[in-house]
């Protein structure tokens, strides 16, 4: 069915008498409480989200005011797209950190921007596909095995990155994580989902007071403004020999969207889950739109159904008063010199938690879908995959280059499927 025939309509019935969720209630995501109480819920997904989408633009030197405003327009195009039918917030994507990375060292913010744009084209096109033909041909690419080694080398690939921040700012940083961990078992509820958002908060608390902050930037900017644009490097071919290494990303964008759906239709509407191809081309959408002008890739956010999970409101209503937050906060470069004032011992801390945390989602996959490692294709295929991508296996062909991440990522599905085809004509892999 064309997307045209599911534009949103903006509007929402009011849930009871809009002002309390009784037990065992649930919003819906075509129903909203009062609109003070929504703007609220709204502020909340907003805090969910800042903690790890300001970290990509932190991290690859994106700057954060426009991952904030584009990650609102993403949000509010995703809500478009999908009919206003499934609650989602799009921030930053923590599996682009490594290819934007790598873009940037050898070719500038220019060849990072490309590879967001051609990313998000080729996720769009797996939507596009998805909605033609159903999503049963990426379980047959991509069984558990395959996208959880795949998710977990990300993770793995980034812990050197973590460590040279780290260093720079020992005491700072293990400060930092010490504040993560204690944040996430001490607090409840909501406030243990934030615990990357407190932990970084701490951090530069006590980064101040050691004299590690630098605030001199900070006047220098005015309260509302429009932020830095830039532009991909389309016509450089040493930008496209770095696309590569960007290619797996859409692989996990995939598998986050899917699963994003397939969690929300859980807790909501099983007829949700007729959504996802519309949720993966409404992300891709985002992520184009955000690399053609200087923003960092998008995916759905997990934090985001904490806070659903939490209060039981599934009002996409929240989430248009969330982007239009993002939108606005982004239009203010105070608080992008605000984020950039951010010291290495506090990322260093962060992501020491945090990449690990990427590496455990995939080790989850395997043990939810009871991947049998008692077979020796999913052996080898999460073996060589893991310690391609640790290493950082490097491979250059003219003007291309392929990262640890892209080797890893190509070694997982072809390991995979060739031991698989193997085995069945040899008949020696009876789990084939």
């Amino acid at each position: 069915m064309p997307i045209a025939t599911h534009l949103p309509r903006l509007r929402w019935t009011v849930h009871g008498d809009g002002k309390a969720v009784g037990p065992g209630d649930i919003v819906w995501p075509g129903e909203r409480l009062t609109w003070p109480r929504t703007i609220g819920i709204g502020i909340q997904h907003i805090v969910a989200m800042f903690g790890a989408t300001f970290l990509v633009p932190v991290i690859t030197g994106f700057p954060p005011t426009t991952t904030l405003l584009f990650s609102g327009i993403g949000t509010l195009l995703f809500l478009t797209i999908t009919g206003n039918r499934l609650p989602s917030y799009l921030g930053s994507s923590f599996a682009f950190i490594a290819p934007i990375t790598a873009a940037t060292v050898e070719g500038g913010t220019g060849s990072a921007l490309l590879g967001l744009v051609v990313s998000g084209s080729l996720l769009a096109a797996v939507g596009a596909v998805v909605m033609w033909r159903g999503k049963g041909w990426i379980d047959a690419l991509m069984p558990p095995v395959v996208s959880g080694t795949i998710v977990a080398l990300i993770g793995l690939n980034l812990a050197p990155a973590a460590k040279n921040n780290f260093v720079q700012q020992p005491l700072t940083a293990t400060i930092t994580l010490a504040a993560v961990v204690l944040a996430t078992v001490v607090l409840r509820g909501l406030f243990a989902r934030l615990s990357i958002f407190v932990g970084v908060v701490v951090g530069y608390l006590v980064a101040i007071i050691y004299g590690e902050v630098d605030f001199s930037s900070i006047d220098a900017v005015a309260w509302f403004g429009v932020p830095p644009l830039q532009q991909p490097s389309f016509t450089d071919p040493a930008a496209w020999g770095m696309m590569p290494a960007f290619l797996p990303v859409v692989l996990v964008l995939v598998a986050e969207n899917v699963g994003h759906v397939r969690g929300v239709a859980q807790m909501t509407d099983p007829a949700l889950s007729g959504l996802t191809g519309r949720a993966l081309f409404a992300d891709g959408a985002s992520t184009m739109l955000a690399g053609s002008f200087g923003g960092s890739g998008t995916t759905t956010y997990g934090e985001n159904i904490g806070v659903m999970a939490a209060t039981r409101i599934y009002s996409t209503a929240a989430y248009w008063v969330a982007g239009i937050a993002a939108i606005c906060l982004g239009m203010s470069p105070k608080i992008g010199a605000v984020i950039n004032t951010i010291p290495p011992g506090v990322i260093g801390g962060v992501t020491t938690a945090l990449y690990g945390l990427i590496a455990v989602i995939g080790f989850k996959i395997w043990i939810d879908n009871h991947v049998d490692f008692a077979r020796p294709a999913n052996q080898f295929t999460a073996a060589i995959a893991l310690v391609i991508a640790v290493a950082d296996f490097t491979w250059s062909y003219s003007v291309m280059t392929f990262n640890g991440i892209a080797l890893g990522t190509v070694a997982a599905i072809a390991v995979y499927h060739g031991m698989t085809v193997l085995g069945r004509w040899r008949g020696t892999d009876p789990g084939g």
